[in-house]
């Protein structure tokens, strides 16, 4: 019998490519979000426009059982949306409201599982204050001190999931992701992450290329389709306890652009300017990851900002 799914979020990025996914491993998908995919047309074979924020829309999607619910809805964007502070409040509300809304009608038509995306901006400041040696594991999320409110919804979030799994016993799946990137995301609007500013940067017609600080900070990026591997992973097992699910390839962000700038056979210089940073190191730890579902990334950060920078260079042309 054919499995279902309900994806939300499903026009976002990580969403978008989830769908095509999905489908492809032969689920009948339902995709919900706030708008289409801007950048192709959904595989999804329902797409519905609808605000998870709102109980209608929530009591009309959840009528019927789905085998596996993905929620990766939230109010989001890189760090000149996260960490100016001008956001908080929305990113709160909005997202927390999300996932209250979801999980209660996930326990109350009785869905076979539930995935949260989590993220990495769960992890302590303190523990993420030196470029070269930063502290992500699991554990370490307590003491909790996310470095921005969007990490501190998250938080909220998972101890939300986990305490319906207790209480309800549905099962879950949570993932903390770390800064995952590929084609088919934000690269021009103002929610965009570093890979695909930096992509953009290095393709528009300029001699130099603009970082926020010092460009020392580093972070790890876990190409598209290395994700997926890691969610579905996560999803056929029995773990239920947030894990990481990123890449331990850690890379400063001018090293960053100078890896572009060679994909692109071009040389700019770089120049530093005043920007909301986040921390100052961040890199997945995949100690538990690979101990309870055996999944490591297996491809390098070289050849997914390859894939990105063509897609990027084409969008602008």
């Amino acid at each position: 019998m054919e499995k279902t799914a309900l994806v939300c979020g499903a026009g976002g990025f990580i969403g978008n490519h989830l769908v095509t996914r999905l489908v492809h491993e032969g689920f009948n998908v339902t995709g919900v979000d706030l708008v289409y995919p801007e950048y192709n047309e959904t595989d999804a074979h329902d797409f519905i426009i609808g605000d998870l924020r709102s109980q209608v829309v929530c009591d009309m999607l959840f009528t019927r059982h789905y085998d596996e619910v993905y929620q990766l809805a939230a109010d989001m964007g890189g760090a000149g949306y996260i960490f100016t502070g001008l956001h908080d409040a929305d990113i709160i509300h909005n997202s927390a409201l999300i996932n209250l809304n979801v999980i209660e009608r996930c326990v109350r038509v009785g869905v076979g599982k539930v995935f949260f995306s989590s993220s990495a901006c769960v992890y302590n400041l303190n523990n993420q204050l030196e470029p070269d040696n930063p502290r992500c594991d699991e554990a370490s999320a307590i003491p909790a001190y996310p470095d921005s409110d969007y990490g501190w919804e998250k938080l909220f979030s998972e101890r939300l999931y986990l305490a319906y799994n207790r209480n309800y016993d549905i099962p879950i799946a949570i993932a903390r992701f770390h800064n995952i990137f590929g084609p088919r995301g934000a690269w021009n609007n103002g929610k965009e992450k570093a890979p695909a500013a930096i992509c953009r940067k290095v393709a528009e017609p300029t001699d130099h290329i603009e970082i926020w600080g010092d460009g020392k900070q580093t972070r790890s990026f876990l190409y598209i389709d290395e994700c997926l591997d890691g969610v579905r992973r996560l999803m056929d097992s029995d773990f239920m306890e947030p894990v990481n699910i990123g890449s331990d390839e850690m890379i400063s962000i001018d090293d960053l652009a100078r890896v572009v700038m060679n994909i692109a056979g071009v040389e700019k210089e770089i120049k530093h300017i005043d920007g909301p940073l986040g921390v100052r190191g961040r890199s997945s730890d995949n100690e538990l990851v690979y101990e309870k579902l055996k999944w490591k990334p297996t491809s390098k950060l070289y050849d997914g900002m390859a894939i990105l920078y063509k897609w990027i260079e084409q969008e602008i042309e």
